[in-house]
């Protein structure tokens, strides 16, 4: 499956049906009058989130999402049909943004099951049957019912998850993801073997929680140097980031400064959200050799270093234990990125 962020579609809601304009003729009955029925209404845009669904790759085949319009009034007093709303499916996580400025956030879907109405349908218009009166008993006027709303608008997805990676290209983080969870991301020893954001969910000591793994960042990557940060939107609802480095590089104390400036820049308050740094790789480099890199990035401002392997899992469960003190408890149905859900009592029922 093709992973798409972000898709720019029109959208536009049902018009009001149109009044009618009639009069009662029936055979044997004396005196007629209008009877023209009101429009129906026509059908709301509804953007709703749905479970199963991890990428906007359906709006680069389809753009344009109409409703349909009121069915017109008809005589004998006879209402128009009401048009069914356009309901839009989106993964969880999207975020409905103006395209006037591309900045204005109409909406923001976080639950399975949320829905925003984002166009209402036109309310249909009146019949001639709602104008009579005892000194017009024939009137002839009608309403055509009102306009449908229209509009163009930016879906962008921002993925929920608990835990962010981050970090240089080649510092491992496919291969931590894929020791820590089932995320099956692909790993090669070339730079940016991941091209775009992945999910793994993490099992440990009875909690889960979700992890992404994102392309590496470069200097330059809020300028746009290699896949740029276009995909740092995806953690900006992490509560907590890993920062990977490198043990086999030349710099770890320069590996970390670079990725610490990208995030900055970028914003988003990423570069305010606590970060655990892990040195990576200890499984190639002896143990003097982790101690002294260790200490340099604690010198460079990391508050504590993990030394972990993410090809042979030494170091991981304490790493996992720090991630663990910045998830809340668990008390229910928790979803990533948002409050855990109150448990419910489960009380066995009683006809008193």
């Amino acid at each position: 499956m093709h992973f798409l962020d972000q898709a720019k579609i029109y959208i536009r809601s049902g018009a009001g049906g149109p009044g009618a304009v009639s009069f009662r003729r029936e055979k044997y009955i004396q005196y007629g009058g209008p009877d023209g029925g009101d429009g129906g209404k026509g059908g709301d845009v509804i953007f709703e989130a749905v479970p199963g669904l991890n990428t906007l790759i359906d709006f680069r085949y389809a753009q344009h999402f109409k409703a349909k319009r009121g069915g017109h009034g008809m005589g004998k007093d006879r209402t128009g049909a009401g048009a069914p709303d356009l309901i839009i499916p989106v993964p969880v996580g999207t975020q409905i943004i103006s395209d006037e400025d591309g900045e204005t956030v109409l909406a923001d879907l976080l639950e399975v099951g949320q829905r925003v109405t984002l166009l209402e349908g036109g309310m249909g218009g009146r019949g001639n049957a709602s104008y009579k009166t005892s000194t017009n008993r024939a009137p002839r006027q009608h309403q055509p019912g009102e306009p449908a709303q229209e509009m163009w608008v930016w879906l962008r997805l921002k993925l929920l998850a608990d835990v962010g990676l981050v970090g240089l290209p080649n510092a491992g983080k496919s291969t931590f993801i894929n020791q820590v969870s089932n995320a099956g991301a692909k790993v090669g020893d070339y730079a940016f073997t991941t091209l775009i954001p992945k999910l793994g969910v993490v099992r440990h000591k009875g909690r889960e929680f979700v992890v992404a793994d994102i392309p590496g960042l470069i200097e330059g990557a809020a300028d746009g140097a290699g896949i740029g940060d276009r995909f740092l939107g995806h953690i900006e609802r992490c509560r907590v980031l890993i920062h990977l480095i490198d043990i086999g590089g030349t710099d770890p104390a320069e590996a970390m400064r670079i990725v610490e400036e990208e995030l900055s820049a970028y914003g988003g308050a990423l570069d305010e959200k606590p970060r655990l740094v892990a040195l990576n790789k200890i499984d190639i480099a002896d143990a003097e050799l982790a101690e002294g890199f260790g200490q340099e990035l604690i010198d460079a401002g990391a508050e504590k270093v993990f030394p972990v392997s993410g090809a042979t899992g030494e170091g991981i469960e304490a790493l996992l234990d720090a991630v663990l003190s910045y998830l809340p408890e668990k008390t229910g149905t928790e979803q990533p990125g948002g409050e855990a859900e109150e448990e419910q009592d489960a009380a066995p029922w009683s006809p008193i």
